[in-house]
């Protein structure tokens, strides 16, 4: 089955609701396909900012939007039992209404970091959590006994007022393995942020299956100037440099490495991040590094020649990270001045 070819905006919980809600409306106007919420953790508290739930958020958000697909981004099978995900899945259902909603997992290193919990053994805990979710979804009777979480649940009743039906399920894949499973388990699977299309055709053998491939790529734009355009997906980048340094070094090697980007190069950005926090790494992502991260910025003919490129590669679903000033202006100009020419 060829994959529709969509664009979305990967939308972090770490910033007040309103303001996230407030974006959401915006880019259902603007025409975006979907907004992924990837799920903030305690560690965003050292610059400033507060983590908040996906899974609550995004009810939200599909209450506030008409045409929009709301995306869990990911949240970890770690942070809630399987059982319990599907539960918070049933509600977004309901409040989005059919056929937009998309569940995404990953393990989220990082909070596994924040509870104590570090482990090696991600796989069987992945494969348990997307049988469950499937299987508590389904609505028939359900008993599972996995490596990591077991269940069982009841059949559900043709008289219960609820949704319906198991939505598309994505696994977050750095490494070849869970690559790997993300094609046998998944719908889609969903990259980490400073994807870049040589990852993206990585990712595509890995996976080995026609599944949609989520791309998180840093992003922004400006309708005339190009090194405004490029401001924003600089200050993204810089966050995301930076945590791959202090927190995620080993999973994060094949992503830099097919990037071109020395994990020595990221000390400064690090570096500046722990003691001036986003504008201060900012600052020390040079052009150079910028240009390998390969970022959707500049003006709209860079963004469409950018999205093309990754398009080629493999990439079925683009993920922008937007970020920086005038983020509204940029999701407007991305509709009107990007999306007409990138899709179909």
């Amino acid at each position: 089955m060829t994959q529709p070819f969509r664009v979305g905006v990967m939308q972090l919980t770490m910033e007040p609701l309103e303001v996230m809600l407030e974006s959401a409306r915006v880019m259902d106007e603007a025409g975006m396909d979907t907004i992924w919420l990837a799920e903030a953790y305690p560690w965003w508290r050292k610059h400033g900012m507060e983590a908040r739930s996906s899974t609550v958020v995004s009810a939200l958000m599909a209450r506030e939007t008409r045409q929009l697909t709301i995306g869990w981004g990911i949240i970890s099978p770690f942070t809630r039992h399987p059982v319990q995900v599907a539960m918070d899945a049933r509600v977004v259902q309901e409040a989005a209404g059919p056929e937009r909603f998309l569940l995404g997992f990953g393990t989220s290193k990082i909070f596994l970091n924040n509870i104590r919990a570090q482990t090696s053994k991600t796989l069987g805990p992945m494969r348990d959590a997307v049988t469950i979710v499937r299987g508590v979804l389904s609505g028939e009777p359900f008993e599972y006994e996995g490596s990591t979480w077991s269940a069982s649940v009841p059949g559900l009743s043709p008289q219960a007022h609820t949704p319906r039906g198991v939505p598309p399920i994505y696994v977050a894949a750095t490494a070849p393995k869970m690559l790997a499973l993300a094609g046998e388990i998944g719908d889609g699977c969903l990259t980490a942020s400073i994807t870049t299309p040589a990852f993206v055709r990585y990712a595509r053998e890995q996976v080995a299956a026609d599944v949609d491939i989520g791309c998180t790529i840093v992003a922004s734009i400006d309708e005339f100037d190009r090194e405004a355009g490029r401001d924003g997906a600089r200050e993204i980048a810089g966050m995301y440099l930076a945590n791959k340094f202090q927190n995620i070094r080993g999973s994060a090697d094949t992503l830099l490495e097919l990037a071109g980007i020395e994990m020595e190069e990221l000390a400064p950005v690090a570096a500046a991040m722990e003691r001036g926090g986003r504008l201060a790494a900012k600052e020390q992502v040079t052009d150079s590094l910028l240009d390998r991260c390969r970022p959707i910025a500049g003006t709209p003919e860079d963004c469409i020649a950018a999205i093309e490129e990754y398009k080629a590669a493999g990439c079925t679903h683009v993920m922008l990270e937007l970020w920086g000033e005038r983020r509204h202006e940029q999701i407007r100009l991305f509709g009107e001045k990007v999306l007409p020419h990138v899709r179909g």
